[in-house]
């Protein structure tokens, strides 16, 4: 009996002649080595791997080649943008019989990095932070874009003139016979109905993507996490006392914010220091049953007289 086991895919001819822009697999599990400071690893990644498939006669890639290479990749110590260089190039050559000159890969995971409370030294928290790397290879030239998610909270601007205006006017008519006032009255006063009304705030996403070079030591994900949470100041909390969540209350009420603005602190602290920048922020409202969105991107040219 033949030991040898039929090879549809490379002995056999497609008999519609379509090429195929990418071809391949997705929804790979994969441990990855990711070298990110506070963040342990291995990393538990979802990838997808594919190839382009220009010729109309071949009918089949080799997957199970790609499957491999992503294999040996997971063994690493540490994965850095040149291992993904290096990847992509094999991905190619290994499929140099389909005519491929082009390959990409998506990796889809979350950092997990210990967040310390803000006002308590003995109190902190694992946050999970989204993150998609997508690298490609098309007749050699190499790109790499990285993109993260990141929670923050938002208090609306609006909202909160309007509540300070009821505040006011309950100050107003709680003391309108009033021809002297001593501090302690007012301070009673605030104490019992400063809440009189409250302005809404809601969780919110920033989802930021820029260009990753491919001669880069490694990926610098929490870089910028780190400088999205320093410019939007909010950063949801994870363990917290009650002095942290007083702490919580004064930074939404220091950083009142519209989603344009977050759109914008993120766009302006970002862009002299990243290529491609993306920036789009969601307002999860707590007012509305929709969302409030705005995006930002740098080849976006405004109004060039600033109006």
């Amino acid at each position: 009996m033949s030991t040898d086991l039929p090879d549809v895919a490379s002995n056999e001819a497609s008999q519609i002649s379509v090429p195929l822009e990418w071809v391949g697999m997705s929804q790979i599990d994969l441990p990855i080595n990711l070298p990110e400071p506070g963040c342990p690893g291995p990393v538990h990644m979802v990838v997808d791997a594919q190839v382009n498939l220009p010729s109309v006669r071949v009918k089949g890639i080799h997957m199970s080649r790609l499957y491999r290479m992503l294999n040996e990749m997971s063994q690493q110590d540490a994965m850095a943008p040149e291992h993904l260089r290096t990847l992509l190039e094999r991905m190619v050559e290994s499929h140099h019989d389909c005519y491929t000159n082009g390959a990409r890969v998506m990796l889809t995971f979350s950092l997990l990095a210990r967040r310390p409370a803000l006002r308590s030294p003995e109190l902190s928290g694992w946050k999970a932070y989204p993150v998609q790397l997508e690298a490609k290879l098309y007749q050699g030239t190499f790109s790499l874009n990285a993109s993260v998610e990141v929670e923050y909270s938002s208090t609306c601007p609006c909202s909160a003139a309007l509540s300070r205006q009821l505040v006011a006017n309950g100050f107003r008519e709680q003391f309108a016979e009033s021809t002297e006032l001593a501090k302690e009255d007012v301070v009673a006063w605030l104490e019992k109905n400063a809440t009189l009304a409250t302005p809404h705030s809601q969780r919110s996403i920033a989802c930021v993507s820029v260009d990753v070079p491919g001669t880069a030591r490694d990926f610098g994900l929490m870089t910028i996490v780190n400088l999205i949470e320093e410019v939007l100041a909010t950063p949801v909390q994870t363990a917290v006392k009650r002095a942290d969540e007083q702490a919580f209350a004064r930074l939404n009420g220091q950083n009142l914010m519209y989603v344009e603005d977050a759109a914008r602190r993120i766009q302006n602290a970002l862009s002299t220091g990243y290529e491609n920048l993306s920036t789009h922020v969601r307002h999860q409202e707590s007012l509305h049953p929709h969302d409030a969105v705005a995006s930002a991107s740098e080849g976006f040219m405004g109004l060039s007289d600033g109006r």
